[in-house]
């Protein structure tokens, strides 16, 4: 099977209107830089977004936002966003705020083929209504389900020509839990290389989740707030 495609618009080509999407990254590191600008190209809407953070005004997610592209988004932390904020106050997006470990969680449930797990995280807060409760050794946990995503848009710094993704640092954040967890997975790279060039060992997500990839280009890997010490 032939994984490779020659760009981000061939990688995205059928994800229609009203599709649920995975999206890797943390803050602004690691996220899917050219299948964001391929999507919002494409004018594809009424998704629904699964990510932990709703990116910026100007780039990432931020950018579909902006297009109104995004009908839902499930994250855990939407700050630095006016727009976000902003459709959110008018009603025009529907937002569930999720803890972060659970996040994950369900990210990595699905991966597994978990339907579900309960988790201490939320009981006796608004993550909690509506939801099954159920008390283990004097303690109550909540009922979280796992994502059901049509496809799940990841970014690594290498990856080989079979979907084998190694991530640098920072990047390794949702971005492996996510690749496990789509129908179908579409992963970009900084470097893509022939099969046997990485170190088995250094791999992080294996290519068996990964159903595109295709070799990324011009990524600004922008920081939300730099800080910088003054000079003396």
């Amino acid at each position: 099977m032939n994984k490779v495609v020659a760009s981000a618009e061939q990688a995205i080509k059928d994800i229609p209107d009203g599709a649920v999407l995975m999206l890797g990254g943390f803050g602004l590191c690691g996220i899917p830089e050219n299948c964001i600008a391929a999507l919002v190209k494409k004018k594809v809407s009424n998704l629904t977004c699964i990510s932990n953070n709703a990116g910026v005004d100007d780039f990432g997610i931020g950018l579909m936002l902006k297009e109104k592209q995004v009908k839902k988004m499930i994250s855990s932390y939407v700050g630095e966003n006016a727009e976000f904020e902003r459709q959110l106050l008018s009603g025009e997006l529907q937002v569930e705020l999720i803890p972060q470990g659970t996040l994950a969680t369900r990210c990595m449930a699905a991966g597994y083929g978990m339907p579900a797990f309960f988790t201490p995280a939320g009981v006796g807060t608004e993550v909690a209504e509506g939801k099954e409760i159920r008390n283990f050794n004097g303690k109550d946990y909540l009922l979280e389900i796992a994502f059901d995503a049509d496809f799940a848009i990841v970014k690594a710094w290498k990856g080989d020509t079979d979907g084998n993704l190694v991530y640098k640092e920072t990047a390794r954040n949702f971005n492996p839990l996510m690749a496990m967890a789509g129908k179908i997975t579409i992963a970009e790279v900084e470097e893509l290389v022939p099969v046997g060039e990485l170190d088995p060992d250094a791999i992080h997500t294996p290519g068996i989740y990964v159903h595109r990839i295709f070799k990324g280009s011009h990524y600004e890997k922008r920081i939300e707030q730099r800080t910088v010490r003054k000079k003396n």
